[in-house]
């Protein structure tokens, strides 16, 4: 640990910024000082327990303290606040691994994999708006963007190319493969691909990605949001995740999604293996559940729905096609594209979530049913009844009663975290419904 924290001084470093990750997905922690690296690596950074979103901690006794263990694996030089390094930890109480710890929750859920020899490969592509104030409202951070319909535009993107360079170069300092950037569907909406790795180093990416977006938007007078739909008229904003399965390492490593003949050659005809199959058949067989947590918002359904100027790309209906951008599961070769999460998702809930399902679809043996090749966001009533295809949940308390129901994925996230996640997300459902808002207002103040 001496030799760690004299490379880490040598390199300008002063600071240890101690993260770990609350219930809602947010990036939690403290500053501290350098000289304290062997406490953060041992018995961790304290906090008080109950002060933590979703950690149902009590204020007296051992349990009220939570001590967030740094991983020195994880330090990485912050390049826009000098002299910072950031460090990601594990929750542990009372000695032991918390249980409601989102990453700890990852953790778990990856061990039957690990033990099989199994490594969880992911990529993901947020999507996110740019936004200023105006009275009131936010507005596009561009105000001179018309256009209907600006996804791939390269009229407006350069205009953003100082913000978005910015970002780009701080996170490939930071280690983060940055595969593209480009403008979205929407006015002020952005996207950016990650090369895919392993599962929690994933997970772990996704927060540093949202503390850079925000501290570098902070600094162009900017605000960056991963509000799922903070527009009714406009796209809403995706995260959609790359997932593939491997077995072993470097160059002998071998993909268990990959589809072959029976003479060991790769099949092209298929887009993946019998296991592909059943791990996808588990994630559409826990498809409403899952919501709760790729979903996790009430806004997140406004974008789950059509928008005024069409059906958009989300998702509505629990199927998978090959290279289908309108079902739940896109297949690919040797992979699939999950289209369900929105950007406010707990990276570490929904992937943990999305294994467990898959999990469970491969040792029940399940079967995806029949490859859908239509769109979906235009197929007919008819078509649709004759496909007999379910639809996602309404609404974030359709979602919760389904996750409550869920007893794989409560085994998986632990009982604790499912029961203490359902509360807080139902107290929100409970304000949103008793929220009387401007429409309301506009609608009804003088109809009667």
């Amino acid at each position: 640990m001496r030799d760690l924290r004299e490379r880490l001084k040598k390199q300008g470093i002063h600071t240890l910024l101690v993260q770990f990750t609350d219930l809602h997905g947010a990036a939690r922690g403290r500053f501290v000082p350098l000289a304290h690296l062997d406490d953060v690596l041992t018995d961790g950074a304290g906090f008080a327990g109950p002060a933590i979103w979703g950690s149902a901690l009590p204020r007296t006794g051992e349990r009220a303290r939570y001590h967030a263990r740094g991983q020195a694996s994880s330090i990485v030089a912050l390049p826009w606040l000098p002299g910072v390094a950031r460090i990601v930890a594990d929750g542990f109480v009372a000695g032991e691994p918390f249980d409601a710890d989102p990453r700890q929750v990852l953790r778990r859920a990856l061990a039957p994999l690990e033990e099989q020899g199994w490594m969880l490969r992911v990529g993901l592509e947020p999507e996110f708006f740019l936004l200023r104030r105006e009275g009131e409202s936010f507005v596009p951070a561009d105000a001179r963007e018309r256009l209907d319909k600006p996804c791939y535009d390269l009229k407006t993107l350069p205009r953003q190319a100082g913000y978005l360079h910015e970002l780009r170069e701080a996170l490939e300092r930071c280690g983060l493969d940055v595969m593209q950037l480009e403008h979205a569907e929407a006015p002020g909406q952005y996207e950016v691909n990650f090369g895919h790795t392993d599962a929690l180093a994933c997970a772990d990416q996704l927060m540093l990605f949202k503390q850079a977006a925000h501290a570098i938007a902070q600094q162009h007078d900017m605000l960056f949001s991963l509000m799922p739909k903070p527009f009714a008229d406009q796209a809403g904003s995706d995260m959609h995740v790359h997932v593939s399965l491997w077995e072993g390492e470097g160059v002998d490593a071998r993909s268990l999604f990959t589809p072959h003949l029976p003479d060991g050659a790769v099949d092209r005809t298929r887009t993946l293996s019998t296991l592909g199959r059943h791990f996808v058949a588990g994630v559409l067989a826990h498809s409403a559940a899952l919501c709760a947590l790729a979903a996790p918002t009430v806004n997140s359904y406004k974008r789950l729905r059509p928008t005024l100027n069409g059906p958009g790309y989300a998702p509505k209906y629990v199927a998978q096609g090959p290279d289908n951008r309108t079902a739940l599961v896109r297949t690919l070769h040797g992979r699939f594209e999950w289209r369900l999460p929105d950007a406010s998702a707990n990276p570490y809930l929904m992937l943990a979530g999305m294994v467990a399902a898959g999990l469970d679809g491969i040792e029940r043996r399940l079967d995806p049913g029949p490859d859908v090749d239509i769109d979906l966001l235009e197929a007919s009533p008819q078509t649709l009844a004759e496909l007999g295809l379910r639809t996602l949940p309404h609404s974030l308390a359709q979602a919760l009663d389904a996750l409550e129901g869920d007893e794989v994925l409560v085994n998986a996230l632990s009982s604790s975290l499912v029961r203490e996640f359902v509360r807080l997300k139902r107290q929100e459902w409970a304000e949103y419904a008793r929220h009387v808002s401007a429409w309301e207002l506009l609608r009804y103040v003088d109809a009667f």
